[in-house]
């Protein structure tokens, strides 16, 4: 009786420490990343909608506070449900964090994505939000600043990438900043840029990491925000 006993408290503690385990991680599994790879609209959204949105919606409900506190700005968590899609399957999802509570498209938001080529932190601005032109001009204005506050960094271009592999880094000069204004001044133009981990990377990346990412995307954020309707 007392093996038996002795085996039962040793999976009881390792079912803890795994708990504590997905706890500190974002609690993303191998087989998360793996539903991108599910041919046909219908398959793939079932598994995004049992398997990934509900990790989402936790960790939207969770991180928001944190960035709210880090970031000294109010977010909003809000996850995406892909309504217009009904052809298409998604290759990524995400969890977005914005000012308002009603949605997020019409500002600059922060998002927390996931593809079949990992985990990413990224500061976007849709083509249909409002005030892109002067958000664009800010940001050229600025590109100086905010080459200074990103203080070498290397950030990645996510607009328009093929969600399969990790988009090269650029460094985040003068030059990245004008492009990326550029870009947003364009007719259907937007931002999509940020920092990412690989599948074997995202598996552990804890919170901490990813608020940090969020942290070094601030600068760029602030400018974007500071013109929002």
């Amino acid at each position: 009786m007392r093996d038996a006993a002795g085996a039962s408290a040793a999976e009881s503690r390792s079912e803890a420490r795994s708990e504590i385990s997905l706890m500190a991680t974002l609690g993303f599994l191998r087989a998360d990343f793996e539903v991108f790879a599910i041919e046909g609209f219908s398959a793939r959204m079932a598994k995004i909608y049992e398997r990934i949105r509900p990790r989402l919606v936790r960790l939207g409900i969770e991180l928001a506070p944190e960035l709210s506190r880090k970031l000294h700005m109010e977010f909003f968590p809000h996850v995406a449900k892909h309504m217009r899609r009904t052809v298409n399957p998604p290759d990524e999802t995400w969890a977005a964090f914005g000012p308002s509570p009603r949605g997020y498209k019409r500002y600059g938001y922060l998002a927390l994505c996931i593809s079949g080529a990992g985990i990413h932190a990224r500061a976007v601005v849709k083509s249909d939000a409002d005030k892109r032109p002067e958000m664009a001009r800010l940001i050229k204005s600025k590109s100086e600043e905010l080459e200074k506050s990103f203080r070498g960094a290397r950030i990645q271009q996510y607009k328009n990438w093929d969600c399969r592999i990790l988009p090269d880094s650029s460094a985040a000069g003068p030059d990245f900043f004008d492009g990326v204004g550029d870009a947003l001044a364009k007719k259907t133009g937007g931002i999509d840029v940020g920092f990412g981990w690989p599948v074997r990377d995202a598996l552990t990346v804890d919170r901490a990491e990813v608020l940090d990412a969020f942290r070094e995307l601030e600068p760029l954020y602030r400018v974007i925000r500071s013109v929002a309707p």
